[in-house]
């Protein structure tokens, strides 16, 4: 008899029909690795998740080797498949072209702004503030998420999407865990009002500035994690 867990679950997978089996498995485990409930190490059995997932093992493996491609899944032949750790080099060369990306989006989005846009992230930004009164840092990672979605829309691209998704995955883990610390997530809500200001003001140089500060800041929080990273790794080279 299936489980409650189960059963959500595959309600969550179900949600979309015009979505394969290989993509919602693909986005179901890409979720758990990012929010971290599939920590750094945890093997991944592919009939156990088939099973739990309602699917046939082929999917999970077409999902599992595009998490691979996305350096968030080693894969070893003949020896199994384990959640990548969070590598330093990694996660800097996704900020690298995750910047690249956004910031020519904040320009499209700025020259191509109108009210269904603003209207789309001020709904955003007044959820974020009453997540953060909530402190629930769940949501408001979210929310930081669909903000920048949003704004990359403007672009059109199913495939440039694609891109930033993967892009973004390796940094993903890191930034999740440094988001809550000191004063990080009600710095990232100002920093979001300036960006949607900045494209408010349709000048594109402007946002793209303002959307370049926001980034800088939210790799400074993750230079930070990965220092004490590096160092525990320094201290313990047999763990790696």
């Amino acid at each position: 008899m299936a489980t409650q867990r189960t059963r959500g679950i595959a309600a969550r997978m179900d949600d979309s029909a015009d979505v394969s089996k290989a993509e919602r498995v693909y986005l179901e485990l890409r979720r758990r690795i990012r929010e971290l409930e599939l920590p750094p190490g945890a093997p991944l059995r592919r009939e156990e998740l088939a099973d739990e997932l309602g699917v046939s093992r082929a999917p999970v493996s077409e999902a599992i080797a595009r998490l691979g491609s996305e350096a968030l899944i080693d894969i070893f032949p003949q020896h199994g498949s384990f959640v990548a750790p969070i590598r330093a080099a990694d996660v800097r060369e996704s900020l690298f072209i995750r910047t690249a990306l956004e910031l020519e989006a904040v320009r499209v989005a700025t020259l191509n702004a109108d009210e269904s846009l603003f209207s789309a992230l001020n709904k955003n930004l007044e959820t974020q503030a009453r997540a953060l009164r909530k402190a629930d840092y769940q949501q408001f990672y979210d929310l930081d998420e669909a903000l920048h979605a949003t704004i990359f829309s403007r672009f059109g691209s199913p495939r440039l999407t694609r891109l930033l998704n993967a892009a973004r995955a390796p940094h993903d883990r890191p930034r999740r865990l440094a988001l809550p610390e000191s004063t990080r997530a009600p710095d990232t809500l100002a920093e979001h009002r300036r960006v949607v200001d900045a494209i408010r003001t349709g000048d594109p140089e402007f946002a793209v500035g303002a959307m370049r500060i926001h980034l800088e800041m939210v790799g400074r929080a993750v230079e930070q994690y990965l220092a004490l990273l590096e160092t525990r790794e320094a201290s313990h080279p047999a763990s790696r």
